[in-house]
């Protein structure tokens, strides 16, 4: 197109920009982490609008408590809850690394590990998601975090055990449905092994305030 010098066209030009922007004041849609929409980018609405929200439990924080991820353990990404792609929700989020931070709840199906990134959505805009871990809880049956589910990061009391050699144990369902035979069960937790019932006949370290767990056989 050519550009006249004419003051007049430059004038009607000015007004034909002032009218594009004003119709074009409503927030722009945001982008989720996995690409798929999110809610609207942070903003104030316009006049005589509705305010400006993101769908709940979705996109404000990088897989934040009560927030849901996709199926995977190993490459995930947070996915709206009501979604048919969410497999299991967040019930507890923290930073740095299971070794060294507090434990997941008891009946945790499975921990999702998050290494440090620097996606192109995160959760304060400043181009990081911190390295962390959320404990997940899936949406649907099984829950292997469960008593005598024959899974989850940890043992609880209800939680069966077999032996695998050189003296240690690990979890399997109580039901015999895990691939190996329950041998024990873990019936309480107390604080020293003298505290646990004249049946005991297996100690199961369990960590936490009651890191004993006395088992019976089955």
């Amino acid at each position: 197109m050519r550009v006249r010098s004419s003051a007049g066209v430059v004038r009607g030009l000015l007004v034909l920009v002032g009218v594009v922007l004003t119709g074009c004041q409503s927030p722009s849609a945001g982008v989720a982490e996995d690409g798929l929409p999110g809610g609207p980018a942070s903003g104030s609405a316009a006049a005589g609008s509705p305010p400006v929200t993101r769908p709940a439990g979705y996109g404000a924080v990088f897989l934040g408590v009560g927030e849901c991820s996709s199926f995977g353990t190993t490459s995930f990404t947070e996915v709206p809850c009501a979604g048919e792609r969410a497999a299991a929700r967040v019930v507890a989020r923290h930073g740095g690394t299971v070794r060294d931070g507090p434990r997941c709840p008891a009946t945790t199906d499975f921990v999702l590990h998050i290494s440090e990134q620097r996606p192109s959505s995160d959760e304060d805009g400043d181009g990081e998601v911190p390295r962390g871990y959320a404990c997940m809880r899936n949406l649907q049956p099984p829950h292997p975090g469960d008593p005598g589910g024959g899974g989850g990061p940890r043992t609880i009391v209800g939680d069966c055990v077999y032996g695998s050699g050189d003296g240690q144990v690990r979890e399997t369902s109580c039901d015999g449905k895990g691939g190996q035979d329950p041998e024990y069960k873990v019936t309480e937790a107390v604080d020293r092994h003298a505290d646990c019932p004249a049946s005991t006949a297996l100690y199961v370290r369990l960590g936490g305030d009651r890191p004993v767990g006395c088992a019976r056989p089955l």
